[in-house]
């Protein structure tokens, strides 16, 4: 299988940790894709334009982060990051979406910080700030049920997001007051998986 991505995306390295979870990481050969590049030929395999894309051994494709993470999920017989259980299931659905709409957010605001400064907007970013920190402020009230083991899709969701934003903004201080968030993440980075997978700052 193939996964069109880039070393910058979240999305991409969300399905990269998953499937070194799952024991499929060889199996996946990643492909630089860059969705800006006017070259690209990024919508053959993705009308959206966007990454991560799979390819998988028969020629067709899956798109969205989520739904790639849930296919792997099929393909291997240890533990499952996607609960079998309907109420389980939900619970990480709802995490994961959480942790997606931080990346959102973060992406966002990266690109308003770079448009031409008489072009920026900075009511919106402050929008985008304040949705930032109503997320993470959720994850740490809520982490000791949010983020109890065993290891979902939705904590690799959140572990992904909260990197992105540290390589986004290293000078805003996400942890101050979320020290039972901090410590979670600091015990996920600490996994293999991680540690095996690389995101690269945004640009």
């Amino acid at each position: 299988m193939k996964l069109c991505t880039l070393p910058s995306s979240p999305y991409g390295r969300k399905v990269m940790v998953s499937a070194f979870e799952m024991g499929l990481a060889d199996d996946i050969e990643c492909v630089d894709k860059d969705p800006r590049d006017p070259e690209t030929d990024l919508a053959a395999f993705n009308p959206l334009g966007e990454v991560p894309a799979l390819i998988r051994d028969d020629g067709t494709v899956l798109i969205d982060s989520s739904a790639i993470c849930a296919y792997l999920d099929t393909l291997h017989d240890g533990a499952r990051l996607v609960p079998d259980t309907e109420v389980a299931r939900l619970h990480m659905r709802q995490t994961e979406a959480l942790a997606n709409g931080l990346t959102v957010a973060t992406i966002l605001r990266l690109r308003e910080s770079r448009r031409p400064e008489h072009l920026r907007w900075p009511e919106e970013d402050a929008r985008q700030r304040q949705k930032c920190d109503r997320v993470l402020d959720a994850l740490e009230r809520e982490a000791g049920v949010r983020l109890r083991p065993p290891l979902t899709l939705g904590h690799i969701a959140v572990g992904c997001a909260l990197e992105f934003l540290d390589f986004g903004f290293p000078a805003e201080d996400w942890r101050a007051g979320r020290a039972e968030l901090a410590q979670w993440f600091s015990g996920l980075g600490a996994r293999p998986s991680m540690q095996a997978t690389t995101l690269q700052p945004w640009t």
